[in-house]
């Protein structure tokens, strides 16, 4: 069995493919970086923020998060791009007519692309999470320069096994739960139940303060009550945890993201879905180098009357309606329509048919 080796031409497509990737995604974040300055350089100014935090603690943790977000798109663009002129020059006739196949011409491509995906996989999952959670504190400090105020109603939580609360209202701006209750069970009985007219968080001693209480505690055919004004108490549960903006979920790795994604669903959350979204994303996010990578370059491998132009204007239109339709089939799944793994996979599901389809149709 002959041992696969890289040829000259291999070498090449594989050089031109990373190179334009890189160059234009290089371009594209010094232009978004200089977009985003110059909206918020108002906000740098008015609350004083650090040149050097500007630059290492925004910036530099915004180009690696930005950097995947338009991975796909200008994979399929680099593609579009080489593809077209090789087809233009009439190059990739030449290839096939010395022998080589249009399936074999794939593979060097398919490299590039496997490169790219492994790249915006290391960036998801290793690099962003900690780089965000750096970027989303610097702007509460410099950009929001604001306590984030939410007044969620009727909780009913979990907050560990056999443990749940329930409070009327919760405010984040004065950390105060109304009509608070928490009842405990055993083996699926009832054994303690606390009523309040409200719970505190008290900062100086990290406990929670149960105001006017009333505990029933059970015992068999037996009951104790208990009354009291003040009662100090600590639970699974802190106001940081009322306070977490949606997009925390992208400041957590997998690991982390499975770990909560437990924890929610042992408390009963119904945000859980986004966590279980953003999970399912991280793994198929990077497949889309691939499909992406087939659907340019069956496209873009026919030579075309009027230049590369039309076929460029092609690959942004299908490109775009590859990421619009992920962020569809999201908002579905947020909605409860879709499964989270159905509404990470199915729009890879449908383009790779359509990258099958039009590879069917490329020029062999």
């Amino acid at each position: 069995m002959n041992r696969f080796r890289l040829k000259i031409i291999d070498i090449y497509i594989i050089k031109a493919f990373l190179g334009t990737f890189f160059f234009s995604l290089a371009l594209i974040l010094t232009i978004a970086v200089i977009f985003d300055l110059s909206e918020k350089i108002d906000n740098f100014m008015e609350h004083n923020a650090p040149l050097k935090a500007i630059i290492f603690d925004y910036y530099f943790n915004f180009v690696p998060y930005f950097a995947v977000l338009f991975s796909s798109l200008f994979t399929f663009i680099s593609v579009i791009f080489f593809t077209s002129r090789l087809a233009y020059r009439s190059e990739i006739i030449a290839i096939i007519s010395n022998g080589m196949s249009f399936h074999r011409l794939l593979i060097p491509y398919f490299i590039s692309a496997f490169a790219i995906a492994v790249f915006a996989f290391v960036l998801s999952d290793y690099v962003i999470p900690r780089a965000n959670r750096i970027r989303f504190d610097f702007e509460e400090r410099y950009i929001h320069h604001a306590p984030i105020s939410v007044k969620e109603r009727n909780i009913h939580r979990q907050i560990q096994p056999g443990v749940y609360i329930y409070m009327e209202n919760y405010s984040t701006m004065s950390d105060i739960g109304h009509k608070f209750s928490m009842e405990k069970y055993k083996d699926g009985k009832l054994v303690s139940k606390l009523m309040s007219d409200y719970i505190k968080w008290d900062s100086t001693i990290n406990k929670w303060v149960v105001r006017n209480y009333y505990i029933r505690e059970i015992h068999g055919l037996e009951e104790v009550i208990l009354r009291g004004n003040s009662l100090d108490t600590t639970l699974a549960i802190s106001p940081a945890d009322f306070k977490r903006r949606l997009n925390i979920v992208e400041a957590m790795s997998i690991r982390e993201l499975n770990k909560e994604i437990e924890n929610l669903k042992m408390r009963g959350e119904s945000n859980v879905v986004a966590f279980q979204i953003e999970k399912q994303k991280r793994y198929a996010y990077p497949f889309s180098a691939f499909i992406l990578t087939l659907i340019g370059v069956s496209v873009s491998s026919r030579k075309v009357k009027g230049g590369i132009g039309m076929q460029i204007g092609i690959g942004l239109l299908v490109a775009f309606s590859y990421i619009l339709f992920m962020q569809f089939s999201s908002q579905f799944s947020m909605g409860g329509s879709l499964n989270p793994i159905v509404a990470a996979w199915l729009p890879n599901l449908l383009y790779a048919i359509i990258a099958i389809f039009l590879y069917k149709m490329a020029p062999k």
